[in-house]
């Protein structure tokens, strides 16, 4: 071969390449500018010890983008990423590029799923909230709720009352008993903030006692307020030595033979938490009190109110004399229109 033939050789070689790079630099900036292909919210799963590599093959295996794992290797080193992707969940969204994504694994912007506690929940309703909840990893099928108060570090049969009513966020590969033993110290905080400020020579020996009386201001009203006024008549029934006659508590005691509609003989039926045939506070709370709740119960409202009835509209009739509370009993319960 002449050195003019090796010449041409060479520079179509060139042109070649010169050619090849061109259209891999068009190719690699189209990549970085057209979004990943989503049409939905919905997210992937990056397992420990994932590589670039393995992350790419899922979502070529996916059909979320279609580039050459040569784009995405490009498009790491140029973002200084490429050995420091983390596992987790990751949200892909309508119009996320690859460098957000990237982005996202890199600084372990997990997706963030959300809990809610709802106030006035007994534990078997948190229970069941929890078995539904997605991408939780779930531990308590084959636990007693005794078992389940030793797991969380709480001394008593059960966690009733002792989980504080708000929303908890949880990241794929947490579990049930981790929501849980952030409520729990939710509620020890609120406690342990709330407890010393309580209002003088009120009739509870400890906070404990405090978070049973909450929970029955929390089943009786939903209304701001009236907890306080709640809380102001069962102080008083407690001091003057009278039964707290709070039906939810009952309720409560009957567990799965309640009905849906308390009767006579519902309230006559000796349970721990017949507060109808025994003195004082439960035993034990009858459901999660509310951050609110808990305050009335420390807080009372002052006043003379030992009874009330509730009016069938959400609201209570408050009276101070037997005589009172038989009247609003006639015109709220016994004259009550269907």
């Amino acid at each position: 071969m002449t050195k003019r033939m090796l010449r041409a050789v060479l520079v179509a070689a060139a042109l070649l390449l010169l050619a090849a790079v061109v259209r891999m630099y068009d190719g690699y900036r189209t990549f970085e500018r057209v979004p990943l292909r989503v049409s939905a919210p919905t997210s992937i799963e990056v397992a420990r010890g994932s590589t670039l590599k393995t992350i790419v093959a899922l979502l070529r295996a996916r059909h979320y983008t279609s580039a050459a794992e040569p784009y995405w290797r490009l498009l790491a080193a140029r973002m200084g990423v490429t050995d420091h992707l983390h596992a987790g969940e990751y949200a892909l969204l309508p119009g996320m590029t690859p460098s957000v994504l990237l982005a996202n694994m890199s600084a372990g912007r997990v997706v963030q799923h959300m809990f809610t506690l709802v106030d006035g929940w007994t534990f078997a309703q948190v229970r069941a909230a929890l078995a539904r909840a997605p991408r939780l990893r779930h531990t308590l099928a084959g636990m007693s709720d005794a078992q389940v108060a030793i797991a969380l570090g709480i001394r008593g049969p059960s966690p009733e009352g002792w989980l504080l009513p708000q929303t908890y966020a949880y990241v794929l590969g947490q579990s049930d008993i981790d929501v849980l033993r952030r409520a729990y110290l939710a509620m020890k905080r609120l406690l342990a903030r709330e407890w010393p400020s309580r209002e003088r020579d009120l009739p509870l020996k400890s906070p404990y006692q405090a978070l049973v009386l909450a929970s029955l201001i929390e089943k009786e009203t939903a209304q701001p307020d009236e907890r306080a006024r709640i809380a102001g008549v069962f102080v008083r029934r407690l001091e003057r030595g009278m039964k707290l006659q709070t039906d939810p508590s009952v309720i409560y005691g009957l567990g799965a033979n309640y009905r849906g509609e308390i009767t006579r003989r519902d309230l006559q039926t000796d349970t721990p938490w017949n507060t109808y045939t025994r003195f004082g506070l439960p035993p034990t709370p009858i459901c999660m009190p509310g951050a609110p709740a808990v305050e009335a119960a420390l807080h009372p409202a002052q006043g003379r109110s030992l009874y009330f009835v509730a009016k069938g509209d959400g609201t209570h009739q408050f009276s101070d004399t037997l005589r009172q509370q038989d009247a609003a009993i006639d015109r709220y319960i016994l004259h009550r229109k269907p």
